[in-house]
């Protein structure tokens, strides 16, 4: 019988590779045999991971800018030329700042919004344009799988984290556009998800997630008092989710947002 989660040989792309999730996320679709292409703007990190990853699969690091298409274009070129085809994208690139958040002695009069800008065009539109970008490929094949990286502040309106929670209320919103859209227009073969990770320890929100001797802070003691599973996850709990939705075990879902939080959005009191 055919192993509906083989995804040997596929070609992945990973936009903000380089992050702490994105790493992760490489090494083990590197482990399965897939080839991994990263993209991201931090090119020494970049190049340190492919030769990690080049021990384990093919793979090949390119230097980008989400928000810039013609970077994305070259981009797409360097990968067809390497590998002939793209057949999977997965959105990871995104992240929160300061300004975008506020503080608990501020309010929303406070906000910088060049920062709240910043913040929706990172998330947002660095979905967008690599999505535009890459799939004219999948669609030459009729066929192919995209992961958004949605965020539990999309599914329930969050405290503090008000530019990133609109921008990624925003990426549910586009994954479900997506889905129909290249479904009809293009091949009902060519699907689009998003994950929706619950609480992980990251670059982004460690500053509000713990103090500077590495407890806790209050905010995190309400998350995990607040999740059923009683703490922050890992990020090898998303690997599963993840490999399920671009493997054809998933072949007939496409437009979910696909919830893995320990219990997080199902919890009330």
């Amino acid at each position: 019988m055919k192993n509906l989660f083989d995804i040997k040989g596929k070609v992945i792309v990973i936009t903000g590779g380089c992050g702490i999730l994105g790493k992760n996320i490489a090494n083990y679709l590197a482990e399965q045999g897939a080839k991994i292409v990263v993209l991201d703007r931090a090119e020494e990190i970049g190049k340190q991971l492919e030769a990690e990853l080049s021990q384990k699969t093919e793979a090949l690091f390119l230097t980008t800018d989400v928000l810039n298409k013609e970077v994305l274009e070259e981009n797409k070129k360097a990968i067809v030329e390497r590998f002939g085809t793209i057949d999977v994208l997965l959105n990871a690139a995104g992240g929160n700042m300061a300004g975008a958040t506020i503080a608990p002695d501020k309010t929303f009069l406070d906000l910088d919004i060049d920062a709240f800008r910043k913040v929706v065009d990172l998330n947002l539109f660095g979905t967008i344009l690599p999505t535009t970008v890459f799939v004219p490929v999948m669609a030459q094949n009729k066929k192919g799988a995209i992961v958004n990286f949605c965020s539990e502040s999309a599914l329930r309106p969050l405290t503090r984290v008000v530019g990133y929670g609109a921008a990624k209320s925003a990426i549910a919103s586009y994954t479900r556009y997506m889905a129909t859209e290249l479904a009809t227009k293009f091949s009902p073969e060519l699907r689009v998800n998003a994950i929706v990770p619950g609480f992980l320890l990251t670059n982004q929100n460690r500053s509000l997630l713990t103090n500077p001797d590495g407890s806790y802070t209050d905010r995190a003691k309400a998350i995990i008092a607040h999740t059923p599973a009683g703490r922050f996850a890992e990020p090898e709990e998303l690997f599963g989710t993840i490999h399920y939705l671009i493997s054809d075990a998933s072949s007939f879902v496409t437009g979910a947002l696909s919830v893995v939080d320990g219990g997080f959005d199902v919890f009330s009191i």
